[in-house]
């Protein structure tokens, strides 16, 4: 941390596992106050919160569903009441489909829930942000690589990433004068519990010899990307989706 600067603050949506949890950890270990966002793993959420603290960073477990404007309020709010404001938002918050499920059996249910928690939660971030965000601070969204390879029985989850990427970039030139960059990270398929749930091993075999690099991602792979677009090293890059898939698409 620089010196005579505060401590920057951080909200990570969706933190209490997987990437999200990668991200809270890397950022918490660079000098980062980390919220824990989290929707209803409230045990998961403590326990990276401990983790931070057992490794002398500060952070707190701090409940909100991303898909509800007013939560996503109050997160905010809560976030500034906790550590006196907010520098950095990791829109990281997200579900998918379960398995491969082609367009056609797409319920309404389903489809309503998937354009709720990753593109209106997003939107929900990015517009509490406007309002609330320092200026000087940083917007990570996540995309996904699966909008450029157009895979089969992604379809939905695919459309409201690549909705993400449109409202990333506009977002980035609408706060003009304000020195706050907006990004967005496309990864490809990660290690997490989201990812592997309802595939077979057959089908996560074949996804991890894909990219060139023949592996899947880590969630350390993710974060430190996000490490980098939050930096002062990173200021430059603005309005940008960054794929991190291993050379995949």
């Amino acid at each position: 941390m620089e010196a005579n600067k505060p401590q920057r603050v951080a909200i990570v949506t969706g933190a209490s596992r997987g990437i999200g949890a990668a991200i809270a950890k890397r950022l918490a270990r660079d000098g980062i106050k980390i919220v824990v966002n989290y929707a209803g793993r409230v045990d998961d959420a403590n326990t990276v919160v401990g983790e931070i603290e057992a490794a002398g960073g500060q952070a707190v477990a701090i409940q909100a569903d991303v898909s509800v404007p007013v939560q996503f309020e109050a997160l905010f709010d809560q976030t500034i009441a906790h550590f006196g404001g907010v520098d950095i938002l990791v829109n990281n918050a997200g579900i998918i489909q379960p398995g491969l499920t082609m367009l056609t059996d797409t319920d309404d249910a389903l489809f309503d829930r998937i354009i709720a928690v990753n593109l209106k939660g997003t939107f929900n971030g990015m517009r509490s942000a406007s309002k609330k965000l320092r200026d000087g601070g940083r917007v990570v969204n996540f995309s996904t690589s699966v909008r450029g390879l157009a895979l089969p029985g992604y379809s939905v989850y695919a459309a409201t990433k690549a909705a993400v990427e449109t409202l990333t970039n506009i977002f980035a030139k609408e706060l003009r004068g304000r020195n706050i960059t907006v990004n967005a990270v496309a990864p490809g398929p990660v290690a997490t519990e989201l990812f592997l749930k309802d595939k077979t091993q057959a089908q996560v075999e074949n996804l991890a010899k894909m990219p060139p690099l023949e592996r899947l991602g880590q969630p350390e792979d993710i974060a430190g990307v996000v490490a980098f677009l939050v930096s002062s090293e990173g200021g430059w890059v603005n309005g940008q989706t960054l794929r991190a898939n291993g050379g995949l698409v």
